[in-house]
């Protein structure tokens, strides 16, 4: 087998997001089989890359338009691939830093409310109904919440002590095997894919990139709205009570 190919293959994420899973994150493996030895291209360059990806493609879905919105879909489809291709290149070049980190996931933050507050601005423009702008502004809002209350849980364990190297012995024991990729048979690759279709009930970014691909393709932008409103609300909710109930509620005692 390849051994480029294997190296790159390994530095897939086990825990990808639904439709990274299976279609962004291998679409990226095979870009990077090229990009990967082009040494003036880096990690952080494929992350502003796939960020200005990201607002052009929010410019063609303001702009409206059957033609502007499939071009969009196609944007955002790029925009993760690149988005995958930088902490696979990092990796392979085993240059990953905390900062790299920090900057990939803000820009994924940034990307998600400009493509929902475009969609939602368009589907204004097509209806004269201000509720797109509501369902878009809530779905936003909640997924945010979805990992702002996992920051809150960990600073608020911090003045307890001892939670950041908790986190990182509880991390260290877990370490994921492979159960399908290069080196398996057909069996286990197809049970592997069956498996993955599960993680759509999460409707977390890899699940509403597709949904707003499909949506621009079909032109239904209020009913993926809609989807994308409920899933977040309730996750987000769900998110900051797990979170909530998992803290200690005894203080530190601080001496004076």
């Amino acid at each position: 087998m390849n051994e480029k190919l294997t190296r790159l293959w390994a530095t897939k994420n086990k825990d990808d997001e639904w439709w990274s899973s299976f279609v962004t994150s291998p679409l990226a493996i095979a870009v990077n089989y090229v990009a990967v030895d082009i040494k003036y291209l880096t990690p952080n360059l494929i992350t502003l890359f796939s960020f200005i990806t990201a607002i052009i493609a929010a410019l063609f879905i303001l702009t409206g338009g059957t033609v502007n919105f499939i071009i969009a879909a196609v944007l955002i489809q790029w925009s993760h691939v690149l988005d995958c291709m930088d902490g696979q290149m990092a990796r392979y070049r085993k240059i990953t830093s905390p900062s790299g980190s920090f900057f990939d996931k803000l820009t994924d933050q940034i990307q998600v409310t400009i493509w929902f507050g475009s969609v939602g601005y368009a589907a204004y423009a097509q209806s004269q109904n201000v509720l797109p702008v509501f369902l878009a502004f809530t779905g936003v809002a909640f997924y945010s919440l979805r990992g702002y209350t996992k920051y809150v849980a960990i600073y608020t364990k911090m003045s307890g002590g001892g939670y950041p190297e908790k986190l990182s012995e509880e991390a260290s024991r877990v370490k994921k095997e492979d159960t399908a990729g290069l080196g398996f048979g057909v069996l286990e690759n197809l049970l592997w894919f069956v498996r993955e279709q599960r993680k759509i009930l999460l409707f977390d970014e890899g699940v509403f990139i597709f949904m707003l691909s499909f949506a621009l393709l079909l032109d239904k932008l209020t009913p993926m709205l809609w989807a994308f409103a409920i899933s977040q609300l309730f996750y987000g909710l769900a998110r900051g009570w797990q979170q909530g109930c998992r803290i200690d509620h005894k203080r530190p005692t601080i001496h004076k």
